[in-house]
């Protein structure tokens, strides 16, 4: 799709795999900045973008717009040690002291005041870009403004340091309002107590591998990258902290271990988790780590993945045709979207632009692109502390992830099976697939069936990963949740475990506890007819026989309408059940009718052996382990 402003010629020289530069993110930058300040307001301190409002009001959403985008701004400006061609932050400034003027005035210009999460917080979310921007751009900005200006604008970002964060990544808010208001000379002990308080959490948080819980329960996804990851890295740089650096640093390093491979050859981050409307803010961990040397990558395959998953989302119809971004993830999808999004929300896309903050001569812009993860070889890679399992395949460049630990459900929370949530409740994801819609039949899921009722996943308990050569494994357990009656059938509880190899993925289900007349079904991966892509779905054992394949007429992110391939059998006390599950491109499809030549079921658990080489994989159970020989 044509994208709707002037981007420089491709140079497949230095950048073979995508043709984007430096240049190229510049004037991204400054295309999506030029688009959206066309609807802002005289003052310039709410951008009011036109699109179905967010739960937290037009005003909110004004301020998100002047927020989000000031980040891009601030990243674009900053990274070219203030040349500012456009003038941007002459608006910002202006915004500043109108937004700032008359606080909480439901006037033109008047931004809304901080408060508790619960009441009205969406400006905590945003008064962290606003602090961020100004404290990229301090030399040329803030320097600049009056004083009465600063006073107003310090006690309009202090209400931040004053309400209640939600119990999340939010707290990372006010942390980064006083690391800028330390920055230049206007810290106290109120702003030290809101670093310390943020800091103390995120060591609780911090499972290992990289990998931080978005708050206390079990929710693992990109806000990992964008928010956990980037805020205490960044804050620790830009004040030359060696103490913070030498703690978050090597963390991020860690993390990019694991989610650098998560990234399709065709530039796709994963379709999983929430906030997905953010698109490319997923590569904002990636730049970062290049621009402070914590990370595994070669300069040459981190632009590789950053402006990969940069074009990938402008080539496929991210931007309406006056160039905003749109609320979605390819164009507009409303069953990608929170309550909490509203038009201005995409732009926190504004994150990549970290990649800016690297100079024209850092070795991000100067390496020749490297080849991704996913395109050098077919891995598989256990990431034990969120419980995910990551497969890809260099054939077809599809990466997927197999969930056995991020459910998004807070530690307070019933298992409500009306809150069930595709986009954390499914076994796997990918690149090029997303969730079903609830409205339709569920993919990668195991349903069990009582009286009629069909089960959804909500919390997620872990039971171990690991990976050996070419292979690897993930298990977990749920209580199966029902909508429409008793939400729970007692002693009911199924055990899961995912193992890959190659293309293949073979899924072990034990169901314990099932009454007289339950069924279970399982789904494989939904696809719409117009994609290239063969989604296949073979049973093992405790199927009836035969797979069918149901439709889903309300589609996904990426196809209109899809299908899904599905098998279905009899459960009564404890049953085992396996199936082979394929997803690949028509030129890489693999047949999961002959991938298996044998398969044995004893007291102790299910053993397959692999045509072809003859390896044999053994899941057994209590307690849950896996071996392959």
């Amino acid at each position: 799709m044509s994208i709707p402003f002037e981007l420089p010629a491709e140079d497949r020289e230095s950048s073979p795999y995508t043709g984007y530069t430096r240049a190229h993110w510049e004037a991204v930058a400054d295309g999506l900045l030029t688009a959206a300040w066309r609807w802002g307001t005289p003052g310039c301190a709410l951008l009011d973008l036109p699109g179905r409002p967010s739960g937290s009001g037009v005003r909110s959403d004004g301020l998100e717009g002047y927020a989000r985008t000031f980040l891009a701004a601030a990243f674009r400006v900053a990274g070219s040690g203030g040349d500012d061609p456009h003038g941007w932050l002459d608006r910002y400034a202006r915004g500043l002291a109108s937004g700032t003027r008359t606080p909480g005035r439901e006037d033109t210009e008047s931004w809304p005041l901080i408060l508790d999460h619960h009441i009205q917080g969406q400006p905590m979310v945003e008064s962290a870009s606003v602090a961020l921007g100004l404290r990229l751009t301090a030399p040329w900005l803030w320097k600049h403004l009056d004083d009465a200006v600063r006073d107003r604008a310090e006690e309009w970002l202090r209400g931040a340091l004053r309400h209640t964060p939600a119990p999340n990544n939010w707290y990372l808010f006010p942390f980064t309002v006083a690391g800028f208001l330390e920055s230049v000379g206007r810290g106290d002990a109120e702003t030290a107590a809101a670093r310390e308080r943020a800091l103390e959490l995120m060591e609780t948080w911090y499972r290992g591998e990289g990998w931080y819980a978005d708050g206390d329960g079990r929710a693992f996804d990109h806000y990992n990258g964008w928010a956990l990851h980037l805020y205490p890295v960044l804050d620790a740089h830009l004040a030359g902290d060696t103490r913070l650096a030498a703690r978050y640093g090597p963390r991020l390093r860690a993390h990019l271990e694991g989610f650098a491979p998560t990234f399709g050859a065709d530039g796709a981050p994963l379709h999983f988790g929430r906030s997905l409307t953010y698109r490319f803010a997923a590569s904002a961990a990636v730049g970062l780590g290049a621009l402070t040397g914590d990370t595994p990558l070669a300069p040459g395959a981190s632009r590789r993945l950053a402006s990969g998953s940069l074009r990938h989302f402008l080539d496929r119809g991210a931007l309406t045709e006056d160039g905003l971004l749109s609320l979605g993830w390819y164009g507009p999808r409303e069953a990608t979207l929170q309550s909490y999004s509203g038009p201005a929300s995409p732009y926190w896309a504004s994150k990549a632009f970290v990649s800016l903050l690297a100079p024209a001569d850092h070795p991000l812009w100067t390496a020749r692109e490297e080849a991704a993860p996913v395109e050098e070889a077919d891995r598989v890679l256990a990431l034990s502390a969120p419980g995910l399992l990551v497969q890809s395949t260099r054939a077809d460049g599809i990466v997927r992830l197999h969930n056995h630990g991020s459910d998004h459900v807070r530690p307070h929370e019933a298992e409500d099976p009306e809150a069930d949530d595709p986009h954390y409740g499914r076994q796997a994801y990918s690149t090029r697939t997303g969730p079903t819609s609830t409205a339709n039949l569920a993919d990668n899921h195991l349903a069990v069936e009582v009286n009629g009722r069909r089960s959804v996943r909500r919390r997620i308990h872990p039971l171990g990963a690991g990976h050996g050569d070419g292979w690897g494994w993930a298990a977990s357990w749920h209580r199966p949740a029902f909508a429409g009656g008793p939400p729970m059938v007692p002693g009911l509880r199924v055990e899961s475990v995912t193992v890959a190899r190659g293309p293949y993925e073979l899924r072990v289900h034990r169901v314990i506890g099932a009454p007289a007349g339950t069924r279970v079904t399982q789904t494989g991966w939904a696809t719409g007819p117009e994609e290239d892509l063969v989604s296949t779905l073979h049973g093992l054992h405790g199927w009836d026989a035969g797979s069918e394949t149901v439709r889903a007429p309300q589609g996904t992110a990426y196809t209109r309408w899809a299908q899904v391939p599905r098998l279905s059998g009899p459960a009564r006390g404890t049953t085992v059940h396996v199936g082979l599950v394929t997803l690949s491109t028509g030129a890489a499809t693999a047949d999961p009718a002959a991938a298996v030549s044998g398969l044995t079921l004893d007291a102790d658990g299910v053993e397959v052996t692999w045509t072809g080489d003859g390896a044999r994989t053994r899941i057994a159970f209590e307690p849950v382990r896996v071996t392959h020989e």
